[in-house]
């Protein structure tokens, strides 16, 4: 498969040229999208639907019920569509107990925890949620500290065992960044039941984000690789096989006729972050300027033509200040200044509407 190849069939897979007809659309074909800056993973959302959706628009989303954000996968947050919740973590939550377990141990959090929490905190939850701050009060209240990470570890505790969930925004003056936690038996109407979640995710996971690998699965969902052969094998027939080792979706969006080539992607983005080589979509000498960090952190990124070819921030873009553009990008007649112009004014737009 040639480079132009994968890179079109990428930005079809991830509706960045084949946008989806609403927000809530768009979450169900991504499945999980990485979203611990609430900001970016929203805009990600927006990104791959038609039109110009506002942040207000996605939130109602959230508000409806429709989505919520939970630690979905790698102990990480990602919006995900709320009747896909429960499915995903009944193959991802056993994992990522494997992977937090020594720095629970290091916390002090143990089953009689856990349970002190939940009795604590239920009663509470049931009258409309409560705020990660509200959260650590209840925590601090029958006396367990939540500094340390030890309160963000068990909100994802009592996300993995299915209780709770973030749903509706607080509505704030400007962008608001906070959520309810709420229950999830309260919170969502209804719950998808997939024949086989195993194969499923790996299937889904295709839909949004092929052509992609075992190894990429592997990376995203945070699986093993034994699971991860196990999910492709059990999906046998629902995904195509392009090349050895590289599958696509069965049925793939259609590009849209007048789709942006430029592209101003949040931080965090799936085009980057979802793959175990990000090669294919970001030069090896401008890899360590886009991230991971030491802090962690995946910046916000300018794509030309399925390339990255640059970052910016979300300030800066409010501010209309220029992005960095990587020194590989210059003199590339793809990466047209009004263009990036555009798609950081798309931005604005979406935070302002």
């Amino acid at each position: 498969m040639t480079s132009a190849s994968l890179l079109s069939e990428r930005l079809r897979s991830h509706r960045l040229t084949a946008p989806a007809r609403s927000v809530t659309d768009a979450a169900a074909h991504m499945l999980a999208v990485q979203s611990q800056d609430f900001t970016a993973g929203r805009w990600a959302l927006a990104s791959r639907t038609r039109g110009e959706p506002t942040l207000r628009g996605v939130d109602r989303a959230f508000g409806r019920g429709d989505l919520v954000r939970a630690w979905t996968m790698r102990g990480t947050l990602h919006i995900i569509p709320a009747r896909d919740l429960g499915w995903v973590l009944s193959v991802t939550a056993a994992r990522q107990r494997q992977q937090a377990a020594g720095r629970r141990r290091e916390l002090g959090i143990d089953e009689a925890t856990v349970a002190a929490v939940v009795a604590a905190t239920v009663p509470r939850l049931r009258d409309g949620g409560l705020t990660r701050s509200e959260m650590f009060e209840v925590f601090s209240g029958i006396g367990i500290a939540p500094g340390g990470q030890r309160g963000i570890h068990l909100l994802s505790e009592l996300t993995l065992d299915g209780l709770i969930c973030q749903g509706p925004v607080v509505a704030r003056d400007g962008v608001s960044r906070e959520q309810r936690f709420v229950l999830v038996e309260q919170h969502i109407r209804e719950h998808a039941s997939p024949d086989d979640p195993l194969a499923e995710l790996f299937v889904r996971y295709i839909d949004g984000h092929g052509p992609a690998g075992v190894a990429d699965f592997a990376w995203w969902s945070g699986l093993t690789l034994g699971q991860s052969r196990e999910a492709r094998d059990r999906a046998a027939g629902r995904v195509v096989e392009i090349e050895e080792g590289m599958y696509i979706a069965a049925v793939r969006p259609r590009r849209a006729p007048h789709a942006h080539d430029v592209l101003a992607l949040g931080a965090f983005d799936e085009y980057y972050i979802s793959y175990a080589d990000r090669t294919a979509v970001c030069a090896p000498a401008d890899l360590a300027a886009v991230g991971p960090g030491k802090n962690g952190m995946v910046r916000a990124t300018i794509v030309a033509h399925g390339r990255v070819v640059g970052c910016w921030t979300h300030a800066s873009a409010s501010l209309g200040s220029p992005p960095e553009l990587f020194a590989s990008a210059a003199g590339d007649p793809g990466v047209d200044p009004d263009a990036v112009r555009g798609a950081l004014a798309r931005f604005t737009r979406f935070l302002e509407g």
